[in-house]
């Protein structure tokens, strides 16, 4: 598995003074447009191992008494019903969520933005739905020709007819739920008014990656391109950065190519731009706390090899195009990678060659694979389960931790009872039964006591798992790629 090489303490420690730092050199009052994600950010966390999930929002309480949380959602997405392609649920439902997670850490969420509103009627319904939980929102509006239209930006049919956002806190961190959300947008419409009003404030980027510090062909930027493939992101060499202080950075193509527009909005707000590139405009400081760039590498290719996977997935799913597999492909041939890199894809393969139906394999953490196919009681996913909990237990193979006698009635009452089609049990499934067992059999609780070791551990299945399995490996945290096939030749999957 995985080594650790990201010094988490520290990254906390220089990116809360970083961002004190850059309060500072604005007078006191700064609008930080955070990207990427504030909770949960597992990418971060697969690719700069030691990296913990929520490290940003760690990060943030630290600054909690001088942090206020804007949340920004585009009216556009709310009439749209769009969804979050990892959670499953609606932007609008996000905010929600969003609130909830901030509050539950002690942090102040002072409003919430709709951006882009031109009177959707959904947008409207929110928005009374929003104060109706006693949540302060502001509109802002679709401006003609933006962002290139400088002259009505910064005019009182531009950012002038926006909403202006009251705010108490000297550090607004600026967020939504999904990118396209108009986050800069808001700040500079921020920055607008607050000039208006003779208030000194500035502004700055929070972006993990990429990051800008690592050559563009670092294993970790060719991963944040990989897992960004379907949004056309491109890493680039800040050309900005290398004319103005001859020194080479990475940014991505679309910071690059807005910056002299942002340059020009800088210009027309306070007389001059504080920035001379869009590296400048950032405050990231993960680069600086990597100490291990062998571990980081390995484990940036392994997720540039899942988020291919992701991809073929996706394009039997037919939710993107053969454009974007090429793209990640391409990615990956950079990198120097190919699938069979992947220990458990081999292992996967072989093991359903040789049994001539789905398998799945699990890379446990000292590197062990270990294989599990489907038979008439079990799914592929659950069998896999229960034969890494048994090595990890130090249970024989052939001993039973969960008596087919068990199993069978389970099986009959999803078919005969509940309606399925399909009576083997899934992984979630196979856990509860486990987890009955361990009642009284000693085996069966030896086994459930090793579930957190399943954490970080890597699985590959020759077929597209079902939803249900794929987040039972999500909730235990094993890292699960699929083969672009399903398991039936129905038309219907879930």
């Amino acid at each position: 598995m995985a080594k650790i090489g990201f010094d988490n303490e520290k990254y906390l420690r220089l990116q809360s003074e970083k961002i004190k730092e850059r309060i500072a050199a604005f007078g006191g009052k700064l609008y930080l447009e955070f990207g990427g994600k504030l909770f949960d950010d597992y990418h971060a966390s697969r690719v700069l191992p030691g990296f913990k999930p929520d490290s940003k929002i760690n990060m943030l309480v630290q600054l909690k008494d001088q942090a206020e949380i804007v949340i920004v959602i585009n009216a556009e997405d709310i009439e749209k019903n769009k969804v979050r392609g990892d959670l499953g649920i609606t932007y609008d439902l996000d905010v929600l969520r969003l609130i909830d997670a901030f509050r539950g850490y002690g942090l102040y969420v002072g409003s919430v933005c709709l951006t882009r509103f031109n009177g959707q009627p959904s947008a409207v319904a929110y928005q009374k739905k929003l104060e109706s939980l006693g949540l302060k929102v502001f509109r802002h509006y679709p401006i003609p020709g933006y962002p290139t239209n400088i002259r009505t930006i910064l005019s009182a049919d531009g950012y002038g007819k926006n909403e202006y956002i009251e705010t108490e806190r000297s550090l607004i961190v600026v967020t939504a739920p999904g990118p396209g959300s108009g986050k800069m947008a808001t700040c500079l419409s921020q920055l607008y008014h607050d000039n208006l009003r003779g208030l000194k404030s500035g502004y700055a980027k929070f972006e993990t990656f990429p990051i800008w510090n690592l050559s563009i062909s670092h294993p970790v930027n060719i991963a944040y391109e990989a897992a960004t493939v379907d949004l056309g992101d491109v890493n680039m060499i800040d050309p900005f950065h290398l004319e103005a202080y001859g020194e080479t950075t990475v940014n991505y193509n679309r910071d690059i190519e807005i910056f002299p527009v942002l340059r020009q909005l800088f210009e027309g707000i306070y007389g001059k731009c504080p920035y001379k590139s869009p590296t400048d405009m950032g405050v990231n400081m993960a680069g600086y706390c990597i100490y291990d760039d062998k571990a980081v590498s390995e484990a940036a290719g392994m997720e540039i090899i899942r988020r291919y996977y992701d991809c073929l997935v996706k394009k039997t799913k037919g939710t993107i195009g053969v454009d974007t597999i090429y793209k990640a492909e391409l990615l990956m041939n950079r990198a120097g990678l190919t699938v069979n890199d992947r220990k458990t894809v081999p292992a996967a393969l072989d093991k359903a060659a040789a049994t001539d139906g789905p398998c799945a394999a699990i890379e446990l953490e000292d590197g062990t694979i270990v294989t599990g196919k489907t038979s008439d009681l079990l799914g592929a996913s659950a069998a896999v389960l229960l034969n890494a909990l048994k090595v990890y237990a130090g249970i024989p193979d052939e001993i039973h931790m969960i008596a087919p006698s068990i199993i069978e009635p389970i099986c009959r009452l999803k078919t005969e009872h509940l309606g399925c089609h399909n009576p083997r049990l899934h992984a979630d499934e196979v856990l509860i039964a486990l987890s009955i067992c361990a009642a009284d059999n000693e085996n069966a609780r030896r086994a459930l006591d090793c579930l957190p070791r399943l954490m970080n551990c890597e699985a590959h299945s020759t077929v597209i798992v079902s939803h249900v399995d794929a987040e039972t490996f999500r909730k235990l945290g094993i890292r699960l790629t699929c083969e672009p096939i399903y398991g039936t030749k129905k038309l219907f999957h879930r």
